[in-house]
């Protein structure tokens, strides 16, 4: 009876300590604060280091309970500057036109160093230069930004723009399109150019970056309003803390943060998701001093070479539009 005693206020302690620490769990997930991030798009291999941190506990660790969500109506500025979500995916071209309009957003990192995007087509298609472009169709999404890219780069290489048959294809997957009369449409080489190698089909590729120095802008960038900065900076800098931590993380085991992006989009493709993850591994910071950082000489550049197009019809405060102050201190 004695041993059965012992046994009995042993396990009666053992149940008492699991439930303090389902207590204790309950206390700390009811501490936490709310916070919802607005993806720019369906979720993708930019979108990494956010599901890491979320899976692997960094916006717990810094008091933050996150909800990613795809934006339903409305685009990530708008959500962010009516403070639906206090933090957002876009681009640097979508901030410089939203604060021309008044709209407060501001960038808080770069997810990608350099612009990784470009004009794709086909290898059948027999475009190697933007001088190529004559006579072909372009599907895209039907913006003025990118019909002054076109213009800009044939110019450039002796090209004349008026002989580019421009089509709004919108979200048409590029395989399809292609095969359906478009020659060659605007891709992130991270994502399509990676699945064409995959599924076997030959490209041309022609770099914005390459082609332009001052299309080496930010795409895409997390954001924040105006509004959270001044209100409560240490939900920024927690946010921050958390999310370098994610994208460090992919950098570094970029096929472990591939698992983790499916975990939380299973119907990605895995070997899409896995390549995508290797070639954005050292694309993420480049040659940069750490994750996230941005270079003032690249908004001014970019919203420079809008401005001369007659793009935008005047230019805003870099200052304001984006900050590398919530970004974790360098050792």
């Amino acid at each position: 009876m004695k041993k059965i005693s012992i046994l009995m206020i042993v396990a009666l302690v053992f149940l008492a300590i699991v439930g303090c620490d389902d207590n204790q769990e309950g206390k700390n997930q009811e501490d936490l604060k709310d916070v919802t991030v607005v993806l720019d798009w369906t979720p993708n291999t930019n979108h990494t280091g956010l599901y890491v941190a979320l899976e692997n506990g960094y916006f717990e660790a810094e008091g933050l309970k996150v909800e990613i969500i795809q934006p339903s109506s409305g685009t990530a500025d708008q959500l962010v500057a009516t403070e639906r979500a206090q933090f957002g995916v876009s681009y640097q071209e979508s901030v410089t036109l939203a604060r021309l309009e008044d709209i407060p957003v501001v960038s808080i990192a770069a997810v990608i160093q350099n612009n990784t995007s470009g004009f794709a087509s086909l290898a059948s298609k027999n475009i190697e230069s933007p001088k190529d472009f004559e006579g072909k169709s372009y599907g895209g999404w039907g913006s003025p930004i990118e019909a002054a890219m076109l213009k800009a780069l044939m110019e450039k290489d002796g090209g004349d723009f008026d002989k580019v048959e421009i089509l709004t294809s919108g979200a048409t997957d590029f395989f399809a399109s292609s095969e359906k009369g478009v020659d060659f449409a605007w891709i992130f080489e991270g994502w399509t150019a990676v699945e064409a190698q995959l599924n076997g089909y030959e490209l041309n590729y022609i770099s914005l970056k390459d082609w332009d120095e001052a299309l080496n802008y930010y795409t895409p960038v997390l954001i924040t309003s105006e509004n959270i900065i001044d209100e409560d900076p240490e939900l920024v800098e927690s946010f921050m803390a958390a999310v370098s931590k994610g994208y460090n993380f992919a950098i570094e085991s970029p096929e472990d943060a591939g698992k983790i992006l499916l975990k939380h989009a299973p119907e990605l493709d895995e070997d899409l998701v896995l390549k995508s993850q290797e070639f954005l591994a050292s694309e993420y910071q480049a040659e940069a001093s750490q994750w996230g950082i941005q270079e003032k000489s690249v908004w001014v550049d970019y919203q420079k070479w809008l401005f001369e197009r007659g793009l935008i019809d005047n230019l805003i405060d870099v200052d304001k539009a984006f900050t590398n102050g919530f970004l974790p201190k360098e050792d």
